[in-house]
């Protein structure tokens, strides 16, 4: 029995001295076939490399073998915009009327103690300026045509926002009433363009003459 053992085990040693004689001369030496067996052991731990090294050999790939990755494209980065200013178009406007009409500087003025004759004289004065910077701004039009006292009708369906209805309000529209205000709704905004870097909370810079 011990003899038997002992023929197996010589004849598992004599088949691998055999098989590595061949691969040994296969590969061409025995430098060679360290270095097979090394591409051998990374190609089954990464399938790009086993993809490259199937190429330049010239070998089919194992189709158990997962694909090699595919690169993703770069990502493009954006930097978001700024926060437009708030009231920006309603403070710019304002602006205008303060530099052609002084108009801020009149509606903070204390007026109580002036004369009716010079507060007229310089309420004349901004009304012509003001109302030239809104001809010149903006294109103004009427809500609803007609003077006020005409009588009118608020059909069914109107917007809320731009025709108020007030008084004795009962039912459904459309509503018959007399016209109080035509009221007004800006058609068209024609405002320069805003200086680049500018605070648009300033309405009219501080002046400082130097002598």
């Amino acid at each position: 029995m011990e003899k038997l053992w002992f023929g197996l085990a010589l004849g598992v040693l004599v088949a691998s001295f055999v098989l590595v004689g061949l691969a040994v001369a296969r590969a061409g030496g025995l430098g060679n076939a360290v270095r097979g067996l090394t591409i051998a052991g990374r190609a089954a731990a990464d399938p790009a490399f086993a993809a490259r090294a199937s190429t330049l050999l010239d070998l089919p790939l194992d189709s158990d073998a997962a694909p090699p990755p595919v690169p993703l494209p770069p990502r493009l980065t954006t930097t978001p915009a700024g926060p437009k200013p708030a009231g920006g178009d309603a403070l710019q406007l304002l602006a205008l009327l303060q530099t052609e009409a002084r108009l801020v500087d009149f509606l903070m003025e204390d007026i109580a103690g002036a004369a009716d004759a010079q507060i007229g004289q310089a309420v004349k004065e901004i009304h012509k300026k003001a109302r030239q910077v809104l001809l010149d701004h903006l294109t103004l039009g009427e809500i609803l045509a007609g003077a006020d006292g005409d009588a009118v009708t608020v059909p069914a369906g109107f917007d809320p926002a731009a025709v108020r209805v007030v008084g004795n309000v009962t039912g459904t529209p459309p509503f018959t009433g007399t016209l109080q205000h035509p009221g007004w709704k800006v058609r068209e905004v024609r405002l320069p363009a805003a200086a680049a870097g500018g605070d648009p909370m300033v309405l009219q810079p501080a002046e400082v003459v130097l002598e």
